[in-house]
């Protein structure tokens, strides 16, 4: 009986052992799999590199015919410009802003000048001249702000909880943006102006987003005739009550027969009445802000300019994108011989 509470501790011991060691391993294996990880991206780098060095007069031949080809070019081809438009859609046309847009850019990638022209009413050679037609968004934080305060507005009280601005962001894609940008890239920098108006009718000429146009600007003649009219109504209460207000300024002092709480409901009405008739002029002043900016299906915030500014940059030269498109020919041939002897070899085993 003596020896129990002894084994019960060399039995503790054991499995505490045991325990430490099971961790010890864990972490080994762990630490190992890390190594490995660092072991086959260096082997990876290395066989690159090697592959580079067994290749490198190809590649460098590559590169060198490639820049020599791109500076020739460059000084051979005509300079592009670029030209920009914002634009603010109204009545959901930016989704057709974007189809048309993209039709455009279809065209000219197509060298299509016969239907470009016709699209945006310009000669065939000014619309061979056009290379590329895109559109892309911009809002900065306080535009995404009012945005989403806009939303949750048209949202009921239960919608409201379970949206946040985190997920608003989330779900917020270019055509959710207030502004919209238009960019044509040409070698003839005066196409763009020229190009403008039939870009903007395309979508003013859309009978759906006319008639949103005219049912939204009978709405806001409604609503100004309402707001005007209340006003109308609050000067007739205000001048009644500065009425009797004067006739109980008029009225003798007889005792206790003057109703004091009377004349001083009278006043808070009338500066209720005030009140309410600020409230209804901050009311026009947003809603001609409203028939402002909802005046046309496609408000213009800046037009293209009459001349499209020079696109400059190693981006945009053939000096940078020749070798490039060579560096990638070649690497790829290369890899595929390399492939190809593996296989073979790979076959004789």
């Amino acid at each position: 009986m003596a020896d129990q509470p002894v084994n019960q501790n060399n039995s503790d011991e054991i499995d505490l052992g045991q325990l430490f060691q099971m961790i010890g391993r864990g972490f080994q294996k762990f630490f190992n799999f890390i190594g490995s990880i660092f072991k086959g991206i260096f082997h990876i780098i290395m066989l690159f590199l090697l592959f580079v060095q067994k290749n490198i007069i190809i590649i460098g031949a590559a590169i060198i015919i490639g820049g020599i080809g791109g500076f020739v070019l460059d000084k051979v081809s005509s300079e592009e410009y670029i030209s920009r438009m914002v634009v603010e859609p109204n009545f959901n046309s930016v989704q057709q802003l974007y189809n048309n847009i993209a039709f455009y850019n279809d065209l000219a990638k197509a060298e299509d000048s016969v239907a470009l022209a016709t699209a945006l009413n310009i000669t065939e050679h000014e619309a061979a001249s056009i290379k590329e037609i895109f559109t892309d968004s911009y809002s900065d934080e306080n535009q995404k702000i009012k945005l989403f305060d806009q939303f949750i507005k048209e949202l009921d009280t239960t919608t409201i909880k379970a949206i946040d601005y985190e997920n608003y962001l989330e779900n917020f894609n270019s055509l959710d943006a207030r502004f919209h940008q238009i960019s044509i890239v040409s070698t003839d920098n005066r196409v763009a102006k020229k190009a403008q108006p039939a870009i903007i009718n395309s979508i003013s000429v859309n009978e759906y987003f006319k008639l949103q146009k005219k049912i939204n600007d009978d709405n806001l003649v409604l609503q100004e005739d309402i707001y005007k009219k209340q006003l109308v109504e609050i000067d007739s209460l205000q001048s009644l009550y500065r009425t009797v207000l004067v006739k109980e300024a008029d009225r003798p002092m007889q005792g206790t027969s003057i109703n004091l709480a009377e004349g001083g409901d009278s006043k808070g009405r009338e500066l209720a009445l005030i009140q309410e008739k600020d409230v209804l002029k901050e009311k026009l002043v947003e809603l001609n802000k409203e028939k402002a900016n909802k005046s046309t299906i496609v408000n213009v915030i800046s037009d293209f300019p009459t001349r499209g500014v020079e696109l400059k940059g190693i981006w945009n030269s053939y000096k940078f994108k020749l070798p490039m498109a060579l560096l990638i020919l070649v690497f790829g041939v290369l890899a595929l011989l390399e492939l190809n002897k593996y296989l073979k070899s790979y076959n004789q085993k």
